[in-house]
């Protein structure tokens, strides 16, 4: 089994489609997919809903999506082709709390897609990659210490000019693969060639929309 990670500098900079863009570009990886949300105070993990509830079982909660017409994030990936998708939803900081019914998720999959940073804290994966806007000034510090890890970059390729980021520097990913993405194209054939073979996919199991 692989185990593939996305993550980010920010929300909204195209995680969720790039997830569902592979998902759908290596269909022979029956994918199950993750996508995990850490609440902060006034939301319940239960179901995202504002809550003032402190009681300890809406700590976390994890749901399998069954939608596949639906407009969440999960239903997104079953439509891509994932063949389980579940949404994983915790307090801040209170991720460890759902990993080991994460683990037994992850132990029933062929392969696994996860939309998350803080899920690297508890696993390693095969493939980390990191999405990031320069346009997008927000660069949450775990992200930045969460680079050190990627296997890769998608750097969304749309903006020109100089980047929003200050006070930050990515040259530790220098050696890194960088791949130019222009949303709303998130997947290019060069990005699904680089999971190819990082993960031995045939290139006859693969597809591009």
């Amino acid at each position: 089994m692989a185990i593939v990670v996305i993550g980010g500098h920010s929300r909204n900079v195209g995680k969720t489609s790039v997830v569902a863009g592979l998902i759908s570009a290596l269909p022979s990886c029956n994918w199950t997919a993750f996508k995990v949300t850490q609440f902060g105070h006034g939301r319940c993990s239960l179901n995202g809903k504002p809550c003032h509830c402190a009681t300890a079982d809406h700590t976390w909660a994890i749901s399998e999506e069954k939608d596949r017409s639906g407009k969440s994030d999960s239903s997104r990936f079953l439509t891509a082709g994932a063949r389980r998708s579940f949404w994983v939803r915790t307090e801040q900081g209170r991720l460890a709390e759902a990993m080991p019914s994460i683990m037994r998720r992850l132990a029933e999959s062929e392969n696994a897609i996860l939309e998350s940073n803080s899920i690297l804290k508890f696993i390693e994966p095969d493939v980390y990659i990191s999405v990031l806007d320069p346009a997008i000034e927000d660069f949450k510090p775990s992200a930045l210490g969460a680079l050190r890890r990627a296997n890769a970059l998608l750097v969304n390729a749309a903006h020109n000019g100089d980047s929003a980021w200050k006070g930050v520097s990515i040259e530790a990913t220098a050696e890194r693969p960088v791949f130019g993405i222009r949303p709303p194209q998130y997947i290019t054939p060069e990005i699904v060639e680089f999971m190819q073979a990082k993960l031995g996919v045939p290139p006859s199991s693969t597809r591009m929309s």
